[in-house]
């Protein structure tokens, strides 16, 4: 039977959740391009220059830069897949779910997963770090720079200085900090960084990006055991994306996008860029503690493109978030795991990390909890204002929402 099927219309929601978080026009435009395939020359010449820019980003002479097809997760598992191994020590530092989620991944590759453990929002001591990696001698240590579950950064350096002690490759998630914050590969020492689009570098999901160094490089080439994933085993998609043989048939769409993405953040550059996101957060956080709520996180400690104020005592953060859904538009998260209920999780991260959407998260946010019984202290505009020391209108696109 015949039906008639009218062209698809997706709501203009604000995302300010952990995630996606808000696409730039010029990304959107990217993505309306013609599709090529996926071994065409003008696909690998775009390729090229994702991989240039990539290095930029995570600032790092590396050249072993790709996105893997897939969500930060897939560059997750590509990480863990190709440099876990059976038998072999992999030592994993845990603060939150994605730390927990890295562990999980090397047990089912059959390595030997050794934990050092602190509760979700608690920062690593880096002496207990250092003690904890030359007692075990493990041949990789993970651990997650940026914390999405609780809104944490974790300090790269002291970690990845004492695991090149033991001769031991560093595996750092940077999935909420990669164009938000300072990443600093080679800085750091980071063997192997992955991250994803959707977050800091404004664009939609579907892409993974991943940096790998020559230290581990030259231990991948030296695998006497097999990878056990055929599509995210490295060697097979470097023969892709620098041999130009077939392996898989990626989205030249999604590579149109990353590059946008990635071009606004060299224009932008990256120090501004960092300084953006850092201004904001304090913003936010400045106008979060005028209405009376407190952070999860302690300051020192805390990521610039996501904050976890607490909840209110007696505030369903659900209905605060539906209320957001159903009258502002506006999509905000909540915590889970330990944090479920205890926390809110509010992006403000690439494209829209900005003065005016902190403006307008802030009024959202005082007037969902007005009407979940919870009566802020003070304005949290006002606060905002003064730390970013000028009063903002709000942008144009804002008005697609309402």
């Amino acid at each position: 039977m015949l039906q008639s099927y009218p062209p698809i219309q997706a709501p203009h929601r604000l995302l300010f959740g952990p995630g996606p978080s808000m696409v730039a026009p010029r990304v959107y435009q990217a993505m309306s391009q013609p599709v090529v395939g996926h071994l065409d020359p003008f696909f690998f010449e775009v390729v090229d220059q994702v991989r240039t820019l990539l290095g930029y980003v995570y600032s790092t002479q590396n050249q072993f830069n790709i996105a893997i097809s897939g969500t930060g997760s897939a560059s997750m598992e590509a990480a863990v897949a190709n440099f876990a191994e059976p038998g072999q020590k992999f030592a994993v530092l845990t603060n939150g779910f994605f730390g927990d989620r890295l562990g999980e991944m090397a047990r089912r590759q059959g390595a030997e997963v050794v934990r050092l453990a602190k509760a979700w929002g608690e920062p690593f001591d880096p002496q207990e770090v250092r003690d904890f990696i030359r007692h075990e001698r493990p041949r990789v240590v993970a651990f997650v720079q940026a914390e999405t579950s609780t809104g944490m950064f974790n300090q790269a350096k002291p970690i990845c200085e004492a695991a090149r002690e033991v001769d031991a490759l560093t595996i750092t998630d940077c999935v909420t900090s990669l164009g938000g914050m300072p990443v600093l590969v080679d800085e750091n020492g980071i063997d192997i960084a992955y991250s994803c689009t959707q977050k800091g570098l404004g664009c939609p999901p579907g892409l993974a990006p991943l940096t790998v160094g020559p230290r581990a490089l030259d231990r991948l080439k030296a695998r006497t055991s097999p990878v056990h994933s055929f599509y995210l085993d490295l060697q097979l998609l470097e023969t892709f994306y620098f041999g130009h043989k077939y392996h898989h048939t990626a989205s030249a769409t999604l590579f149109y996008a990353l590059r946008e993405g990635l071009a606004m953040v060299a224009e932008e550059g990256l120090e501004n860029r960092w300084e953006r996101h850092r201004r904001n957060h304090l913003a936010f956080v400045a106008g979060i503690e005028a209405m009376g709520l407190t952070m999860l996180v302690a300051e020192e400690h805390r990521l610039w493109t996501l904050n976890t104020p607490r909840i209110p005592e007696g505030v369903d953060d659900a209905k605060v978030r539906q209320y957001l859904l159903e009258r502002r538009n506006m999509e905000i998260a909540g915590g889970f795991g330990p944090l479920a209920g205890k926390v809110f999780r509010i992006g403000t991260m690439g494209y829209g990390s900005t003065a005016e959407n902190v403006f307008l998260i802030l009024d959202a946010l005082e007037e969902a909890l007005k009407h979940a019984g919870y009566t802020a202290a003070g304005s949290g505009r006002s606060a905002a204002e003064k730390v970013l020391g000028a009063t903002t209108t709000t942008p144009n696109f804002i008005s697609l929402a309402t």
